[in-house]
């Protein structure tokens, strides 16, 4: 077991004493502070400190019951003005700097989203520069329209070249039919007038198919 120090040794160094003072909750009285001082500034307290001093001088002026507690010059009165000055000014410095403090944090806050709007500005800015460049390489709605216009009138024009080429096709093998038609019936015509029969086949296409009865070799008869 080690001994107690001795009091009064050199070689060792001094407990501070302890002493123990009350422990006021701050923000409670930073709120009291804070009410005190918004009523001071009131008119109300204004209008309740005139009512008291004007009882307070008339009572030891008159003397009501021989109480003068106070009497001229009221030196009593103006040392309570004085007390009440004393602790109103450090109360109102009190409520003036928790109110400097909450300042000064909404400052802060509005200057941080400050900048996080100006952030958002920026990169907005540029996603919007970055959608126009990408845009310029883009077919835009009239760009389409004009083409799918143009396919259109290409479409339409080759149909009516199509249907024409098809009319002028369908007109020349009428044609070419009726020119057949006319060429077997001559065939036919000249067949006829040379002794043998024609057979016009579905397709109009002439088709000898022997000599007619006037045509044939007559027989030997037999006997």
């Amino acid at each position: 077991m080690t001994e107690p120090r001795r009091a009064g040794r050199l070689d060792q160094p001094r407990e501070p004493g302890r002493i123990i003072l009350p422990r006021l909750d701050k923000e409670a009285f930073g709120r009291f502070a804070e009410t005190f001082a918004r009523f001071m500034g009131t008119a109300r307290f204004i209008v309740y400190m005139t009512i008291f001093v004007i009882v307070w001088v008339a009572l030891n002026l008159i003397g009501l019951f021989g109480l003068r507690w106070d009497p001229y010059p009221f030196i009593l009165l103006n040392l309570f003005f004085s007390t009440q000055a004393s602790y109103a000014a450090p109360l109102i410095l009190l409520a003036q700097n928790r109110q400097a403090d909450r300042d000064r944090v909404s400052l802060d806050e509005d200057r941080r989203r400050a900048q996080m709007q100006k952030a958002d500005t920026e990169y907005l800015s540029r996603e919007i520069a970055s959608l126009r460049i990408a845009l310029g390489e883009v077919a835009t709605r009239d760009f389409i329209r004009s083409e799918l216009t143009r396919l259109v009138e290409e479409v339409d024009e080759a149909t009516h070249r199509r249907l024409k080429a098809e009319r002028a096709d369908r007109a020349e093998r009428k044609d070419e039919r009726k020119e057949q038609r006319k060429d077997a019936k001559r065939a036919a015509r000249r067949a006829e007038e040379a002794g043998y029969e024609y057979e016009l086949e579905p397709d109009d296409q002439p088709e000898a198919i022997g000599p007619g009865p006037e045509m044939q070799a007559p027989r030997a008869s037999r006997g």
